[in-house]
């Protein structure tokens, strides 16, 4: 069984005359971003193998989550970056098949759209919550059952979970 963690980044500033690709986390962000990093160790979702997008956003959402979870060094691969539901199945079909388990840190809509195209069962509301939307900070866990990443294909995963910050924080969901 192969494993794909998709984590959104947490919610992001917009600061004047910053580029998109080097907008920061806002308050909000960095709070959230430790909140899932906690997630993570507490359900021992633990990546063999990271992929981060260059945006500053996503490389600031995924430091708490290394440093909680004593994770590999990830990659950063600019190809995830405003990328399409096509181009991050490119990125999870080339993991290295040593990996067990995927984490990818990047956008929406891609993250969103990919999560859809590979998912093809799964318990019925957390796909309904998947289709809905995909929130700063979400993280879906989708499961497949190959032996090589060049096996994922659309429609053959199940979706185990889709969890969002507002799920875990009572301050949040206020």
């Amino acid at each position: 069984m192969l494993r794909v963690l998709l984590l959104r980044h947490a919610k992001s500033d917009r600061p004047a005359g910053v580029i998109d690709l080097d907008r920061p986390l806002n308050p909000r962000g960095r709070r959230n971003a430790p909140l899932m990093a906690g997630y993570l160790v507490t359900e021992n979702l633990r990546p063999d193998h990271v992929a981060v997008s260059p945006a500053r956003r996503t490389r600031e959402t995924w430091e708490p989550v290394q440093a909680a979870l004593g994770a590999p060094d990830a990659t950063i691969v600019p190809d995830i970056y405003e990328a399409p539901d096509s181009a991050l199945l490119k990125v999870v079909r080339a993991t290295p098949d040593s990996a067990r388990c995927l984490l990818v840190v990047g956008h929406h809509p891609g993250l969103q759209d990919v999560a859809l195209r590979l998912v093809g069962s799964g318990p019925a509301a957390a796909r309904d919550r998947l289709a809905e939307g995909f929130p700063t900070g979400a993280l879906a866990v989708l499961d497949f059952d190959v032996e090589t990443w060049a096996k994922v294909r659309a429609g053959a995963g199940r979706l185990e979970r889709f969890v969002t910050p507002r799920d875990l924080d009572a301050d949040e969901a206020a």
